[in-house]
């Protein structure tokens, strides 16, 4: 960013470098798999082949790392492709700890496909003792903040701090939060991880992931991109770019929506529990008091009566669709336990809400008439 150059700023224009005979405003999209080499057999546009490196997806990383306050991106095809790179440039053979409450995308490949292929991995509570579960081949700590679907938080510079102690990285998956909320960076982590499915489309319309980090971070992750293969296509890239344009106008409003949610369902006599850190009872709100800039647009709640009784309120709902994914301009509810592989984590009265653009009056009300 320019010096003074506030964050909004910089994604007001995310990607809009105008260059080129026709100075355009918004970026082009250069959908080309294959470029002309000179005469003298060189590459002198700098690309060889979209695997290896495209404009378009160039323009995001760039954007995206500044964002950041990272030098280095390496874009994927998704979410969870940027974290199967990270985890095979950094943890082959080794041992990574993982918080209890993780996306169960996760979990699932790690103790599945990473487990055959020699990872080992441990659950740790990083409010606790999670020093303890540090082992000598330990490669990697993985941190999730907010977690998915506890919303639980985790010290981000403690963490960091104790694991670079003994030489070991760090990787924040920053999905639920976006670099307006939370600069992981600039706490002390060694990489910050991001489905850009999410908030940073926005839209509900593209898959694609991230790792950004420092330019010797990323340096391995680069080659399992390039060599990998799971890159995010050039139409992705630039839809991503088109999010970010608009994602501080909303993410204001989504947040601004959340918290008044949570006040209202953490009031509700049919509620159990609401997990959202503005919440003064959330056990993790001091901690996101110092290092998010606002308390989010995702929350969970639970009710009595199990799996039937949240499946069936979730029928009730005019506005809340039910589907899976998160960060997008529509309201979503889901019930977390049913779509996780057996035998699920998540309580299974738990409801997770991803909060929309709609007014947040009609949202309350359709949340009143469901509970009634």
């Amino acid at each position: 960013m320019a010096t003074g150059e506030r964050l909004e700023t910089l994604l007001a224009t995310a990607g809009c470098e105008a260059d080129g005979p026709s100075r355009d405003v918004t970026p082009p999209l250069h959908l080309s798999t294959t470029f002309e080499r000179g005469p003298d057999g060189d590459y002198p546009g700098g690309y060889v082949y979209s695997r290896e490196g495209n404009p378009t997806r160039a323009l995001l990383e760039r954007t995206l790392a500044k964002a950041e306050g990272g030098e280095a991106c390496a874009a994927f095809a998704s979410g969870m492709a940027a974290c199967n790179a990270l985890i095979t440039a950094v943890c082959p053979g080794g041992h990574l700890l993982v918080p209890h409450d993780v996306y169960h995308g996760l979990r699932h490949v790690i103790e599945t496909t990473w487990r055959e292929w020699g990872l080992r991995v441990t659950a740790v509570d990083y409010s606790g003792d999670w020093e303890e579960a540090i082992q000598p081949d330990t490669r990697l700590v993985w941190i999730e903040t907010p977690s998915n679907p506890l919303v639980q938080i985790t010290d981000i510079e403690a963490v960091s701090v104790a694991a670079r102690a003994r030489g070991i990285p760090t990787a924040v998956d920053s999905t639920w939060n976006t670099p307006l909320i939370t600069q992981p960076l600039a706490l002390g982590a060694t990489y910050v991880i991001h489905s850009a499915t999410k908030y940073l489309g926005g839209h509900s319309d593209l898959l694609g992931g991230a790792v950004v980090g420092s330019g010797t971070a990323v340096e391995s992750v680069y080659h399992v991109q390039k060599h990998g293969g799971a890159v995010m296509d050039p139409f992705s890239a630039w839809l991503v770019l088109r999010g970010m344009r608009s994602l501080p106008a909303r993410l204001r409003v989504q947040c601004a929506s959340a918290e008044a949610i949570a006040r209202f369902l953490d009031a509700h006599a049919m509620v159990q529990r609401v997990h959202y850190p503005s919440l003064e009872s959330h056990a993790g709100h001091a901690v996101a008091q110092r290092q998010m800039q606002m308390w989010g647009g995702m929350l969970s709640f639970e009710i009595d009566g199990g799996r039937s009784a949240a499946l069936a309120l979730t029928g009730k709902f005019r506005h809340f669709r039910r589907a899976t994914s998160l960060g997008g301009t529509e309201s979503l509810v889901e019930h977390r336990a049913s779509v996780e592989p057996e035998p699920p984590t998540s309580p299974e009265g738990l409801l997770r809400i991803s909060v929309g653009l709609e007014h947040v009056d009609d949202l309350l009300e359709d949340l009143g008439q469901a509970l009634s």
